[in-house]
Parts: C-alpha cells; structure tokens; sequence
C-alpha cells in the first residue's frame, strides 16, 4: 500500500470517527432515542453502541498533535498530524506538518503531492503549482498530479502553465472526467484575459 493509498485510509478513519462522534451527539440529544432504551424488556441485555468515544477520539488527536511537537525530527508524527489537521479543514496547520516532513524527508513523494494537494485545498495557488511541479519532475506521467497541477494553474491564473498542464494530461489520458471541465476554465480565463 502507497502512503498515498495509506494517507487517505487513515483519513477516511478519522472521517469515520468524526461523523460517528456528531452521529452519537446528535441521538443523545434527541428524546426518542433514550426512550427507545427505557421500553427494552427488563431481562435484555445491555445495549452499547459501536460508536468510538468521542473523549476518546479527542485525546487521541490531541496526543497525535503533540508528540508532533515534541518530536520534531519524527517523520511519521509530522506526517500523522498533518493528516488530523487536513481532516479538520486546518489546511495551514496540516501545511506546516508537512513542511517539516519535508525537511526531514525532501524526496518523499507522497509527502510533496500531500503538499501541493493542501495548499491546493487551502487556495494557495502558487505554493499548490510550486509542489506539483517538484512532483512531476518525479513521476511525469502521475495523471492525478497532471490533475492537481491544471487546477492549481487555473486557480492560480496562470494561463500558459494551464495550457501546458491540460494539454498533457489530454494527451495521457484524453478520457479523463476532468478534461473538459479544465479545457472549459481555461478558455473563461482566456477570455477574461482579452
């Protein structure tokens, strides 16, 4: 498994647990549902969710966060709580995990996408282009940082690196879902641009 593929199972967990902790939240608060528990019969046995422990998963977090801190030279760590951060929509917090990953780590792969991806997320246009192009330089042919890479030109405005990066990917994978809808912005942009 990729860390990619492994940075994204661990993500879609902690989705898991934080839906599940709003979905526990969410019944305890409504009146049917201890009402539901008060008309079991008396011999049934006791009934418990399977839902993580929404203290639990807090402390858990919190800890992740903090061995980053204290562990500055722990790749895995950084890495770690840059993930909890993303999760969370805390893009510059997950950005600067990442940065010192990177520094621990300059050639990883998974940690330059998840970086140009975050600042990508976070609108950060130029620092998104600056990591995707570091990317490719890797793996050229990566159809899903070909992707990254397009959008980051659109939003960043950059016109010729669009065309450059959406004819590519044209050319890769003429196919692709996205192909259109970038060929589309970019002649909005052309357009505004004239």
């Amino acid at each position: 498994m990729s860390r990619e593929n492994l940075l994204f199972a661990i993500i879609g967990l902690l989705g898991g647990f934080i839906i599940g902790f709003m979905l526990a939240s969410s019944m305890s608060q409504r009146p049917e549902a201890t009402t539901s528990v008060q008309n079991l019969p008396a011999n049934h046995p006791p009934v418990s969710g399977n839902q993580p422990d929404p203290q639990q998963v807090f402390r858990d977090v919190q800890a992740a966060m903090k061995k980053a801190r204290e562990e500055p030279q722990n790749f895995e760590a950084q890495i770690t709580a840059a993930r909890l951060e993303y999760q969370i929509q805390r893009y510059d917090d997950a950005i600067g995990f990442l940065l010192k990953a990177n520094e621990l780590r300059p050639g990883d792969y998974e940690t330059i996408v998840a970086l140009a991806r975050v600042n990508l997320e976070a609108e950060h246009y130029q620092q998104s282009l600056k990591w995707y192009k570091v990317a490719l330089l890797k793996k050229p042919d990566d159809i899903p940082v070909l992707e990254g890479l397009s959008a980051a030109a659109l939003g960043a405005q950059e016109v010729k690196e669009a065309e450059t990066s959406i004819a590519k990917l044209e050319k890769l994978d003429p196919q692709n879902l996205d192909l259109k809808q970038f060929q589309e912005k970019l002649a909005a942009l052309k357009e505004v641009r004239n």
